[in-house]
Formats: C-alpha cells, sequence, structure tokens
C-alpha cells in the first residue's frame, strides 16, 4: 500500500483533502498497525485524497500531560503544531481516541485549530452517502457484536452513535454491556495508566470490562481506540477466549465487509 506524506504531496503542489494523523499506537504496536492498515485501505477505495505526516508527526503529547508532565506535553504540541500549521491544515482524522481528543480540545489554546474527526464519525458519514458499500449478506450478518466505548470517545467527546451505526450496517446483531455509553467503564489504560504499574486492588480494570463483554454472548467485542484494544485482547487471552472471541477495531469490520 502507497500513501502519501504531506513532504511529497507538498513537493508536487498538491494538498490532501483531509490528514491521516496515525498516532503511536498505529505506527508502533504491531496489533495496532493492522488498523491502520484497514482504515488506510478504506480512505484509498472510496478515493478520498489524504496523506500522513511519517517521520515528521510526533506523539500528541496526550501520556504526558495525563500523567502531569504539563512541560513535556506543550513541548510535543508546539513541535506538531508548527509542522501541521506549516503545511496549511485544516482537516484531520485519526483512528486514536486520545489523539482525537488532544488535537481537538487541547491544541487550539496553543494555537492550533482544526477541523478533527474520529474515524468511526467518518467511516458512518462515508456509509451514509453510499460511498461505502458493503457485500450483501456480509461476513458478519447475524454475528453477536458487543461494542466497548472508549472514554474519550464517549465521555470527554459525547460520540456514542457514529460507531453504533457503522456496526449496524454490517448487518450484525448489537448487544450492549451492562454498563455501556455514558455509563461505560474505562478498559484500563486511559490517563496513562497504560504505560505505569499497577496500583494495589483485587482485580485488573481490564479484566472486569472483558468479563461485562463476555457475559453478553458476543462472538467479536468491537473497540474504536488501539489502547481499548489492547486492554481487552489482554482481557480475552487472560479468560482463554481467543479462540471463540475476537477483538477487532470498527475500521477492521468495516474493511473485512466492503465490496
Amino acid at each position: 500500500m502507497r500513501i502519501n506524506t504531506m513532504a511529497e504531496m507538498m513537493a508536487k503542489g498538491e494538498a490532501p483533502e483531509i490528514l491521516f494523523w496515525v498516532g503511536c499506537a498505529g505506527s508502533f504496536d504491531s496489533r495496532a498497525q493492522k488498523i491502520t492498515k484497514a482504515f488506510a485501505s478504506i480512505l484509498q477505495k472510496v478515493g478520498i485524497n489524504f496523506a500522513i505526516l511519517g517521520k515528521e508527526e510526533a506523539c500528541t503529547g496526550d501520556p504526558a500531560r495525563r500523567a502531569g508532565n504539563e512541560f513535556l506535553f506543550q513541548m510535543m504540541a508546539y513541535q506538531n503544531i508548527q509542522t501541521l500549521n506549516g503545511y496549511g491544515i485544516k482537516k484531520i482524522v485519526t483512528t486514536c481516541p486520545h489523539c482525537f481528543n488532544t488535537l481537538k480540545n487541547e491544541y487550539p489554546e496553543l494555537g492550533g485549530s482544526y477541523e478533527v474527526i474520529h474515524h468511526t464519525t467518518l467511516l458512518q458519514q462515508l456509509i451514509d452517502e453510499g460511498k461505502i458499500v458493503l457485500k450483501e449478506g456480509g461476513t458478519f450478518k447475524g454475528k453477536k457484536i458487543s461494542y466497548h466505548d472508549s472514554c474519550y470517545l464517549g465521555r470527554a467527546n459525547n460520540i456514542y452513535e457514529a460507531p453504533r451505526k457503522v456496526l449496524e450496517a454490517l448487518d450484525a446483531e448489537l448487544i450492549e454491556m451492562k454498563r455501556c455509553r455514558s455509563n461505560g467503564l474505562c478498559c484500563g489504560a486511559g490517563g496513562a495508566q497504560m504505560f505505569k504499574e499497577d496500583e494495589p486492588g483485587t482485580k485488573r480494570i481490564n479484566i472486569e470490562r472483558t468479563e461485562e463483554a463476555l457475559q453478553t454472548g458476543a462472538a467479536i467485542i468491537a473497540s474504536a481506540c488501539p489502547f481499548c484494544n489492547t486492554m481487552l485482547t489482554d482481557g480475552v487471552k487472560n479468560k482463554e477466549k481467543e479462540n471463540n472471541v475476537q477483538v477487532l477495531d470498527v475500521a477492521e469490520l468495516i474493511a473485512m465487509s466492503m465490496i
């Protein structure tokens, strides 16, 4: 798969309609790379002219700020804002709710104002516009899917409908967990918890959440965040259910079902 970088496009005097912000997980984590590829393949199939920053993309600074290192966050943010503003970027899409939240809500006060959309919102738009066409009686027809709300997508940004509408387009049976939407339970990775040791307690949060997902009897746990994906995958392995239950990103489900 050949994807243009902003530098290559600018050298040709071209500009993309959208910048795909890949994020650290989507760039370096071998599991999240599959989500990146799935989403990029969808964008290419529907003919969206997009580019990535490539090596010019640095971490948004989300984990640094959540862990309390405000100085490091601002340094990283200013570096990214200079790059984005230098290219005249107007519209950004990302597959990571952490990047989404930081770029959308925290960069404007530092001089970086962009239209930022999460990939589930864009997928919903593309389905509504008829640009994404799904196979009749597709791969997931009638399958039970349970969707896990990412904290930074749901509670932080009020995006509950888009991912569910995308999943409904698959003709699957959507089963909600006991705690969902604004009452959803964190996967255990947010707030820089992904990068630190467990605190004293009796049960890991991701195990608690995975148990709720498994109680639905769903064959697929759908997520829309690379961190949630990791935590839930670990939970499913912990319960030794990886042969019967898959954890997949919304973009992967769509990529597998497109004509």
